[in-house]
């Protein structure tokens, strides 16, 4: 007991990394090698940089980090010095206690784009499916806090865990002293010897404080030819992508229902055999990476769709952070949920899928009650 939340108090932001999932927490300190940038694909990278650290003694080497929505934009992984592991923090009792509640800073809030300008990006996207060539292109905006005062990135990353033990929670370097932390409820791949999970999500609603009203919402979701739809597009793309890698791949004919503390998500979990030569779990991920619930599809024509209505780089949101050993076992989840923080700032990231027939309002609402997983964990109650 309690060998999981003293990983997640041991924390700091700049010199330690921090994974938590249904399978293990990690957290890792100190830099031994970094994957480097270059034109071999990243799985490899991975591969010779965990070989490296082998060959130099390293009994067990694991490389942890992120990668960023454009593949072809550095990474920002590594080979700890040292790496501490623990079961899940949902296992943990004292996950249950109160997390430190957020701090007195007075913070100033600039949505980019503004609200007006981000629902026109919706419309437009609508319009050009209804011209053909685009099926689903995932629209995002960012919210931009600043503070006077320094906070305490720490107690915010507990603040995170605790409302979503059941999830993934990460805080990694994210490079020129910022920290890119969140708890993503999406599972992108693991590998685990020659197991294969993935669980793709796509199709939100906004919970509810009130019990009758918060399930009434999720059997409407469930039951959204426009959600459906919207997750079929993702799901068929997961499946597509991983069955070349794969002896038996277990796909459920319908989604499920899963839920965070903000909202509820169509859930598809696909597992299977992979097939020999063992794909590494980096392998199986740039194969998915990115799947069109944070991109869209065709992917290229929501690339194209993304670069000229979104007014920022996504950076590392959209991407994937997680883990991989020397063996090849990993696991890597979907960048969402997420900020980027230095000191006195944190920009936040939240997207919604866009299909025929999207509602422009509707999917400013879904951005929104996105935001408060991490307006929640800063104390922001607009």
């Amino acid at each position: 007991m309690g060998e999981a939340t003293a990983l997640l108090d041991a924390y700091r932001p700049g010199g330690t990394a921090f994974f938590g999932s249904s399978t293990r927490t990690l957290l890792a300190r100190g830099v031994r090698a970094r994957v480097p940038h270059g034109d071999a694909p990243l799985a490899e990278r991975v591969a010779d940089t965990l070989r490296a650290a082998r060959a130099q003694g390293v009994e067990r080497p694991v490389v942890i980090g992120a990668v960023p929505f454009d593949a072809e934009a550095p990474a920002r992984l590594f080979v700890p010095e040292l790496l501490h592991t623990a079961p899940p923090l949902e296992r943990d009792p004292l996950i249950a206690l109160d997390a430190p509640p957020a701090g007195p800073a007075a913070w100033t809030v600039r949505p980019h784009p503004e609200p007006l300008v981000y629902e026109a990006a919706v419309a437009e996207a609508v319009r050009r499916m209804a011209d053909g060539g685009l099926d689903k292109a995932v629209l995002a905006r960012t919210l931009e806090l600043t503070a006077a005062e320094p906070f305490d990135l720490t107690a915010m990353l507990r603040r995170l865990a605790r409302r979503d033990p059941g999830g993934h929670t990460f805080a990694v370097p994210a490079g020129e002293g910022r920290t890119l932390l969140g708890a993503s409820p999406e599972l992108l791949v693991s590998r685990h010897g020659s197991a294969l999970r993935a669980n793709p999500l796509a199709g939100s609603i906004p919970r509810r404080a009130d019990l009758a009203e918060d399930v009434t919402r999720a059997v409407e979701l469930l039951a959204s030819s426009k959600d459906r739809r919207e997750h079929a597009v993702v799901a068929d793309a997961v499946r597509a992508a991983l069955a070349p890698y794969c002896a038996r791949l277990d796909v459920p004919d319908a989604p499920t229902l899963a839920r965070t503390a903000a909202m509820w998500h169509l859930s598809t979990t696909l597992t299977g055999e992979l097939s020999q030569p063992l794909p590494t779990a980096t392998e199986l991920a740039s194969a998915l990476h990115p799947t069109p619930a944070v991109c869209g599809t065709p992917t290229e024509a929501a690339r194209e769709l993304i670069g000229a209505v979104e007014p920022f780089d996504r950076g590392l949101y959209a991407g994937m952070v997680g883990w991989q050993d020397a063996d090849g076992d990993g696991e890597w989840v979907v960048t969402i949920r997420c900020a980027e923080a230095d000191e006195h700032s944190l920009r936040l990231y939240a997207g919604a899928g866009v299909v025929p027939g999207s509602r422009p309002e509707a999917e400013l609402a879904e951005t929104a009650a996105k935001f408060r997983t991490f307006l929640d964990a800063v104390g922001v109650s607009e």
